[in-house]
């Protein structure tokens, strides 16, 4: 519905933004059985249609997070109650009104996330009733830091509480809360922002194994946890710790069961005031809750998940498989599921075409479909896009449970769809054995290539998870070798020569139980044709199987190829310029060497020799007292000169 000129005004007025005001908000719609009651965001103003006041249950903008549930013609939501969002509220509406105390110690700044109803007095031998758990994040108080820490919350209302009759008047006399615990124990790093929460209802909640076990956790940490209250220490000074004192019967915070009806308590209102007042101050357990295993079932680096739903899906062992999409935060779904612990990714698709968080995620079971939104578009997309596996190897490898390969179509299928006939069905999700399939030969692709040309073959792997391994003539290609460029797309031979020619095989390679599938993608064979012209060769263009390889058309820019080139050219430039700088390099070393040498007198020219000896003997004719002691030196002298002279003659 729209607002109108005045409301809109008023929330300008109020400090609220005028671009989200003036936004049609379409919160949440709910279909219970009987009657239809839709959910939504009029500026604080009810539907104009209807007599519902909506203060208490939406937001009073689309920014704040919220839950909701309908249950047997009540309503329940988790908001803000004012304006401002100052006001925190869990609150049942339409019957029997009942909500939160208005203090830190019940709701401190919390971001709601999420509400599920539990029917555990179905088959219930206690005579327990049914109970409401919220999800949500919230700014803890039990904990002493300078700055505020945000816990992930689990809280429970009992779903017959009618408040109390002089405490708690129309308030929860069965609100408790309790820490959720996520954290990787071996590197101590807790993740305490919770994103979103799923309830997998399918049958009795009794029959989901799992869930039975995670509410058994639960169970245990509110009827049998110890609590936390408020204890003031060192003038004044309020810390949250442990209660070790005796706890009023029955017990503060639990629902009417067979126990407080046999001592005369039949409803909340009936409960004494000391019960009462302990589950006012005292609405926080000791005891957190711990994930099964104690531990993440799905980590992936550098994904942010903000939303997720999940399916369960029968396979063609007719074991039942829980399936997770989740939703990113840079718009991309996962699908994933759980497989005797090990976790498996099987595919992951991008959504938009620009990076935005993924705000709603919602399955439909009986369609097979999924409905993904964000701020700025839907997606509608299947579960399951079995016919983009075209091969055996790769709808078994894929592991997807919705899927199965087809032997009379050879196609890969929706399991769904099939009849009950399922013998020319293959399928083996718990191991990925590709080994019922058969074997299939790639043809192989012949081209003539000019030497001193550069050939692009192309290769793409089979999924997204596989990875490409190229092989020449049975041997390895490395990335070391600078003879090629091995990039997502295919390979680049450089400057081909006749050592060049030969088979290329390229493998598409899938990992599967800690077990490898090498699976053949594209064969090529490449021959020699001698010419003096340099040219671009794409050989994967081609679709003959003998054919010329001339020119360049390829689905990877050419740009990547012509980079490639000037690096591996930039590359032998820098190699020559080094070995310059070292040939340089010695020979100043070299020339130093020398200049020292000759300096020193190690070195002497024969010119300076000659010079050296005449100095010498006019020097003895000045001094006569040398001369006897230098006569030797002079004789020997003469002797070279004679003999050089005799030479010359």
């Amino acid at each position: 519905w729209f607002a109108t000129q005045e409301r809109q005004l008023e929330c300008i007025r109020r400090g609220k933004d005028k671009v989200v005001t003036s936004v049609i908000v379409f919160l949440q719609v709910h279909l219970p059985v009987v009657s239809m009651y839709y959910m939504g965001m009029m500026f604080s103003s009810s539907y104009q249609s209807g007599s519902e006041e909506s203060r208490g249950k939406c937001p009073f903008e689309p920014t704040l997070k919220y839950a909701s549930v309908f249950v047997d013609g009540a309503f329940y939501s988790a908001t803000s109650n004012n304006f401002l969002g100052t006001e925190p509220i869990i609150l049942r509406s339409m019957q029997n009104p009942v909500r939160t105390e208005f203090k830190t110690s019940w709701l401190n700044e919390p971001s709601f996330v999420g509400m599920e109803i539990v029917p555990e007095s179905e088959f219930s031998p206690d005579g327990d009733d049914d109970k409401i758990y919220v999800f949500f994040t919230e700014t803890a108080v039990e904990f002493e830091f300078y700055d505020k820490i945000l816990v992930s919350r689990i809280a429970r209302i009992c779903k017959g509480d009618l408040g109390g009759k002089r405490l708690l008047q129309r308030r929860w006399t069965s609100f408790l809360k309790a820490r959720l615990s996520c954290s990787i124990p071996e590197l101590n790093f807790h993740f305490s922002i919770i994103q979103d929460i799923f309830f997998l209802r399918r049958g009795k909640w009794q029959d989901n194994r799992g869930l039975h076990v995670l509410l058994s956790v639960i169970q245990e940490a509110f009827s049998k946890g110890s609590y936390r209250g408020p204890v003031t220490v060192e003038h004044s000074h309020v810390r949250w710790m442990a209660f070790r004192g005796e706890v009023p019967v029955p017990r503060p915070g639990a629902c009417i069961d067979n126990f407080a009806r046999n001592l005369g308590y039949n409803t909340s209102s009936d409960l004494p005031d000391k019960v009462l007042q302990f589950a006012r101050d005292h609405p926080l357990m000791d005891a957190s809750v711990n994930p099964i295993g104690d531990r993440p079932a799905l980590l992936k680096r550098s994904s942010n998940y903000t939303r997720i739903v999940v399916d369960r899906v029968t396979g063609l062992d007719k074991q039942t498989y829980d399936v997770m999409f989740l939703g990113t935060d840079d718009g991309y779904l996962h699908k994933a599921f759980n497989c005797d612990g090990e976790m498996f990714i099987v595919e992951e698709l991008q959504l938009f075409l620009s990076p935005e968080p993924v705000q709603f995620l919602q399955l439909s079971a009986k369609k097979g479909m999924l409905y993904v939104g964000s701020l700025s578009a839907v997606v509608q997309l299947p579960v399951s896009g079995c016919q983009r596996y075209k091969q055996c190897l790769d709808c078994i490898l894929a592991r997807d449970p919705y899927c199965a390969w087809s032997q009379p179509a050879h196609a890969c299928v929706l399991l769904s769809d099939q009849s009950a006939d399922t013998r020319n069905l293959i399928q083996n999700v718990k191991y990925g054995d590709a080994s019922s399939c058969l074997s299939v030969e790639n043809d192989v692709r012949k081209y003539l290539v000019t030497l001193g040309n550069n050939v692009h073959l192309k290769c793409v792997p089979l999924s997204n998870l596989a990875r490409v391994v190229w092989k020449f003539n049975g041997s390895r290609i490395r990335d070391k070798d600078s003879k090629y460029l091995l990039y997502d797309g295919g390979i680049a031979i450089f400057n081909a020569t006749v050592a060049e020619t030969g088979f290329y095989d390229c493998l598409s390679v899938e990992r599967s139980k800690a077990k490898e599938f090498f699976i053949t993608v594209a064969r090529y064979a490449l021959y020699a044709r001698q010419s003096t012209e340099k040219a671009n060769v794409d050989a994967a263009t081609d679709s003959s199987n003998e054919a010329e390889a001339v020119g360049f058309q390829s689905s990877v820019s050419t740009y990547l190829l012509k980079d490639a080139t000037k690096q591996k050219f930039v590359g032998s430039q820098k190699e020559n310029l080094v070995l310059k700088l070292l040939g340089a390099g010695f020979a100043l070393l070299f020339f130093f060497l020398f200049i020292w040498n000759f300096y020193k007198g190690h070195i002497s020219l024969p010119w300076r020799i000659r010079d050296t000896g005449s100095r010498d003997t006019d020097a003895d004719l000045e001094n006569p007292e040398l001369t006897t002691e230098r006569s030797g030196a002079v004789r020997e002298s003469s002797a070279v000169q004679k003999d050089t002279s005799f030479l010359n003659e």
